[in-house]
């Protein structure tokens, strides 16, 4: 027997699974339920009214369930099969390299980055505000941006791929059992590195290659076709067909490009600030209660508005999480957000950014980097205003900011490197401070008390998504330009976050097989 039932529980109930069980059984008809078995395989907090709801799907079976997947993951041994060059091992790179193994392919990945035990080392330095590696951080290195950060598995791309047989990748690897069934599954920044680790030691084991400190300095053409590349340690690797998946900080990868007059183009992003609320505050306002159910999870909220014809909209919301430095060279500020699995750090943040066109942009016409050109210069003028700490982080009470007040002091902040104050709706440029504070006014309409002075914002926020895309065709997933080049994932911009670019970067590997075996 196996029967599902929908479910609608307070959040006591729902955090206890025998209590699940019992409501499951009872709800078909069944009185004694010794021997049945009942399994979560959906799970949401619906807090629209004024106690929150948990609504439930379950599985119940006379049998014990086992841990099944709805795929097969066919890892062979390609120690001697055909190489596939990747350049960048974050989620699109890593998710190509497993599925390039179960089409029978021996993935070969060059990561500019260290490990993730090594990589930890740096981040900590730059955490102190000691030191930057610029090629290990937040952004670069094993995992990619995703590693250091909430890892937050949700993504409306569903038409890219198989959303389920990701999280089932990520579940084999080590992640916990809710991100199977939890609305807005994640991971966690203390659990993912373990997951990564994991993943390296399948390609491994598996014979394929990872090779790290290996920065990609120059792709070797013949023609109009790619056969190699070299690294800034001197290698060279010959290749028949290479997935570029080095996401989008690697802002050398699209100036090698333009130097090698490989096409790209400029695409709209975005750029803002990220905003931090105590996370009480924010629990508050969404749970409509003065004291958070101890059941309840971190609150979260999503918000956007039209201003002037442009989205600003929260992008990464971190409940109970704490602001990263996410800079990747020194003369630049760069902020992000994570969380840990339990979300149990008493701030939240999230990026709050301003939609940028390239038509917004001066010479757009003319130069397809325009926008990152753009991002560098708003980055450097945040370290311009950080009072000369290496990390040190422009910072402004919310109201005062939208007000276009002084702050005279600040509330505590979880930024570890720290913050000092400074007037960010003086110094941002128009375009993007005068649609922030109007996009702020009107959440605070949203979500009454959001606008408030126990709130504050530090810049900047501007790696939210790639400037440039390398463009490929929609059909062999070939670069437009150059035969066996295949860009992929986030830095391609083709994704937005982890669970599209891993689905990119499944979709891409097979369009590689596609390619090989017609040659």
């Amino acid at each position: 027997m196996l029967r599902e039932v929908q479910l609608t529980l307070n959040p006591e109930q729902a955090s206890s699974l025998e209590t699940i069980k019992k409501v499951a059984l009872q709800k078909i008809g069944i009185e004694s339920f010794g021997d049945f078995s009942v399994r979560i395989v959906r799970k949401s907090v619906d807090a629209r009214g004024r106690f929150p709801k948990i609504n439930l799907t379950a599985l119940v079976s006379n049998k014990d369930f086992e841990t099944t997947y709805s795929n097969t993951f066919d890892y062979k041994n390609v120690s001697n099969a055909p190489e596939v060059l990747i350049v960048g091992a974050g989620p699109a790179g890593l998710f190509a390299a497993l599925r390039l193994i179960e089409l029978g392919l021996k993935p070969i990945i060059l990561e500019r980055g260290k490990e993730v035990a090594e990589r930890k080392k740096d981040i900590a330095q730059l955490n102190r505000n000691l030191s930057i590696n610029e090629d290990s951080n937040y952004c670069f290195g094993e995992g990619g941006a995703g590693t250091f950060s909430d890892g937050k598995l949700f993504t409306r791309s569903k038409k890219r791929g198989d959303i389920r047989r990701i999280l089932e990748t990520f579940h084999i690897h080590g992640a916990q059992d809710e991100i199977l069934y939890e609305a807005h599954p994640h991971i966690g920044t203390d659990k993912l590195p373990i997951v990564i680790k994991n993943i390296r030691k399948t390609i491994l084991d598996c014979g394929g290659e990872v090779h790290f400190g290996s920065k990609l300095s120059n792709l070797i053409l013949q023609g109009n076709k790619v056969v190699g590349a070299k690294t800034a340690d001197g290698n060279s690797f010959s290749a028949k067909a290479i997935i570029l998946s080095t996401g989008h900080s690697a802002r050398d990868v699209y100036e090698l490009l333009q130097q090698q007059n490989i096409l790209i183009e400029s695409k709209g992003f975005a750029m803002g600030v990220r905003v931090e609320h105590p996370q009480e505050l924010i629990d508050q306002i969404q749970y409509h209660s003065k004291k958070k159910d101890p059941f309840l999870p971190a609150a979260t909220y999503n918000l956007v508005q039209q201003v002037d014809g442009r989205g600003v909209y929260s992008f990464c919301m971190c409940p109970g999480g704490h602001i990263v430095p996410a800079s990747t060279a020194k003369d630049e500020l760069v902020v992000n957000g994570m969380s840990s699995s339990k979300r149990n750090s008493p701030f939240a943040n999230s990026g709050i950014v301003v939609e940028i066109r390239p038509e917004d942009l001066p010479d757009y016409n003319k130069n397809n980097l325009c926008g990152l050109e753009f991002q560098k210069t708003i980055e450097r003028l945040a370290l311009a205003n950080n009072g000369g700490g290496l990390q040190t982080a422009p910072a402004q009470r919310l109201a005062d900011f939208a007000k276009g007040r002084l702050s005279a002091d600040l509330p505590q902040c979880s930024y570890l490197p720290g913050v000092i104050s400074s007037p960010l709706s003086f110094w941002l440029p128009k375009s993007i401070g005068k649609r922030l504070q109007q996009g702020f006014k009107a959440f605070d309409k949203k979500m009454h008390g959001f606008l408030t002075n126990e709130a504050l914002i530090v810049g900047v926020e501007s790696r939210s998504s790639s400037p440039i895309r390398i463009p490929r065709d929609k059909e062999t997933g070939e670069h437009l330009q150059i035969s066996g080049l295949f860009p992929c994932g986030e830095g391609s911009g083709y994704a937005g976050g982890i669970t599209s670019s891993a689905m990119d970067g499944e979709w891409i590997a097979e369009k590689v097989k596609n390619f090989l075996s017609e040659k």
